[in-house]
């Protein structure tokens, strides 16, 4: 049974940071890209950042680009995203997503293969 647990959203101020992690098990980690998609009350899931099996390739949408960083520990089953200055427009749910992949590029949520379960990230002017 594969299961993707996301930790670390909360509530900060704006330019603050956190740190998202999602614990990956019932897979074989290593074979999947991965992705942080958010989803905004009242809005559409949106793709955040994606990164292929081998960590060096990563792809990030544009408005967080320079602010967020996706990364991935291989050996600790674990995906990441570091997210900096942080904006009341970043406030959301943020899910990580499995697609049996190598590259970073999947942006639609329908090319996923497996999804947590969110952690709320509420960011305050």
């Amino acid at each position: 049974q594969v299961q993707l647990v996301e930790s670390g959203g909360g509530l900060v101020q704006a330019g603050d940071s956190l740190r998202l992690s999602c614990a990956a098990s019932g897979l074989t980690f290593s074979s999947y890209a991965m992705g942080w998609f958010r989803q905004a009350p009242g809005k559409e899931r949106e793709f955040v950042a994606g990164i292929g099996t081998s960590a060096e390739n990563t792809y990030h949408r544009y408005s967080v680009e320079g602010r967020f960083t996706i990364s991935r520990d291989n050996a600790k089953n674990t995906l990441y995203l570091q997210m900096n200055s942080l904006k009341p427009e970043d406030t959301a749910d943020y899910y990580c997503a499995a697609v049996r992949a190598l590259g970073p590029g999947y942006v639609n949520s329908y090319d996923y293969d497996y999804w947590g379960q969110g952690t709320q990230v509420t960011v305050s002017s």
